[in-house]
């Protein structure tokens, strides 16, 4: 019983110390302001209210979530837990595990890269370097300006079009790296473009 009580201290100090973590921010992040975080919270307790309080209820609350904010805050999954009596590691580890939910913002525009066989054999690894160059960014960051994001997936299922990639939804097949211009302005680029290290 005593190594019990052991674990459960050491589970609810990492909780807290996984929720102060989440809440400060990085140096390569914004700092959530406590208005900011109030008013997710607040939001978040709306959609908690319309959900059973049971462990099944947590990927449909993950995705009402990220449908209302774009992605799921760090300061969501505090009270996602807390509602469905589950620990915090718990919710961030479905958020991880899942490559649909995101932590962090978007760019209006996000682009997907197929990292798949078919597309890598095509070029996928020469399409990433010119994405890179042509945007400031790495997969997983966003542009200071908001404007695009960037991810690589292990297959987008259109090995017949590889190299393949996704902007918005839409499939473009076929690419190389010389129309990858021509593809990225017709989405608003301009050269110029920087990253930023916090999507």
């Amino acid at each position: 019983m005593r190594f019990g009580s052991i674990i459960f201290r050491l589970i609810e100090g990492y909780e807290f110390l996984y929720d102060e973590v989440l809440t400060q921010g990085q140096a390569d992040q914004p700092v959530v302001t406590t208005t900011d975080y109030d008013q997710i919270r607040a939001q978040v307790q709306s959609i908690l209210s319309r959900h059973e309080r049971s462990r099944s209820s947590l990927i449909p609350i993950l995705h009402q979530v990220q449908d209302l904010f774009g992605h799921v805050p760090p300061a969501a999954i505090a009270p996602i837990a807390q509602w469905l009596g589950i620990g915090q590691a718990e919710v961030h580890g479905v958020l991880s595990f899942y490559s649909h939910f995101r932590l962090s913002p978007q760019g209006r525009h996000h682009i997907t890269v197929c990292a798949g066989t078919a597309c890598h054999v095509e070029g996928t690894p020469v399409l990433l370097r010119e994405l890179r160059r042509l945007l400031g960014i790495e997969p997983g960051q966003r542009t200071t300006d908001g404007l695009f994001s960037l991810s690589q997936v292990g297959c987008l299922g259109c090995c017949a079009l590889a190299p393949a990639m996704v902007i918005d939804g839409r499939v473009y097949s076929n690419v190389s790296p010389a129309r990858l211009p021509a593809i990225l302005t017709e989405h608003g680029f301009t050269r110029g473009v920087q990253s930023d290290e916090a999507a």
